[in-house]
């Protein structure tokens, strides 16, 4: 418990925290009060408008800006879990904690389960301000909010939540693994990113196989009811498994990233 919130106050006081889910909040109050502020534009058909105003339009609206989050955010949690597990070795905190004599893998495991808790915070912060800047966009399109109580979108949150946050952390730690390998941020940051953006593109090659790779099993897994057919990204995805079957797989990537993790800790020279 004391390597758990030792690490919490860690991250709260941690510039890559704030940047991190300031980015994801600032770009989903940008594009939804954007959306607002421009909905009602000269020449815009009818169409064109409603599915402008889906992300402004309630109860609708909280199912398009929890897509938002998690899509954007799973890419933003590969980045973060790298930043922190590297600066491990960067900033010698590892080398330090060994020194006292604590354990590495429990090290390591506890330090990506503050992780997990600063990610959950942060997706609910995210979430409640897109909400703010969805009513703010509605009112600038002169859009009713009467569905922002509709029971049944509210009923299901709780479970789109707790599915969106594995799906998430999944993928932060498989950024938290790349850069423990790697011994650094800016090397387990960039294959994390590469291997983001390189398993969508395979996906159009290799869709049957692509589909049960960790960041495809994290879009299945969450289903949050748009019509946008991508998700967690956007766009058509050629080949997905099914939700229930996709969270099983989530959880096997996230216990063998995290095993990989502590194993190469507990095995690994640490110098300097």
């Amino acid at each position: 418990m004391r390597l758990f919130l030792s690490g919490l106050r860690k991250l709260v006081r941690r510039q890559a925290t704030w940047v991190t889910f300031g980015l994801l909040a600032g770009l989903l109050v940008l594009i939804v009060v954007a959306v607002g502020a421009t909905a009602n534009r000269p020449g815009a058909s009818s169409a064109e408008r409603a599915a402008t105003l889906s992300l402004v339009t309630f109860p609708g609206a909280y199912d398009v800006i929890l897509s938002f989050i998690l899509g954007l955010g799973g890419l933003f949690a590969v980045i973060y879990g790298a930043a922190v597990a590297g600066s491990e070795w960067t900033f010698g905190t590892l080398k330090n904690a060994v020194a006292r004599g604590e354990s590495r893998s429990r090290y390591t495991l506890l330090s990506f389960a503050s992780i997990a808790v600063v990610i959950a915070v942060g997706l609910v912060a995210a979430f409640a301000i897109g909400l703010v800047a969805a009513l703010v966009g509605a009112t600038l399109a002169g859009v009713s909010t009467s569905g922002l109580t509709d029971a049944a979108t509210l009923s299901r949150l709780p479970q789109q939540f707790a599915r969106g946050w594995l799906a998430i952390i999944e993928e932060g730690a498989l950024g938290f693994a790349i850069a423990t390998l790697a011994r650094s941020q800016l090397a387990g940051i960039g294959a994390g990113i590469g291997l983001y953006f390189g398993e969508t593109f395979a996906g159009i090659f290799l869709p049957d196989i692509v589909k049960y790779l960790p960041f495809n099993v994290a879009t299945a897994s969450v289903a949050t009811g748009t019509a946008t057919g991508g998700g967690f990204g956007g766009g058509a995805r050629i080949a997905s498994v099914d939700a229930n079957t996709a969270i099983v797989l989530v959880g096997l990537w996230l216990i063998g990233a995290l095993v990989v993790a502590a194993l190469f800790t507990e095995r690994a020279e640490i110098s300097g």
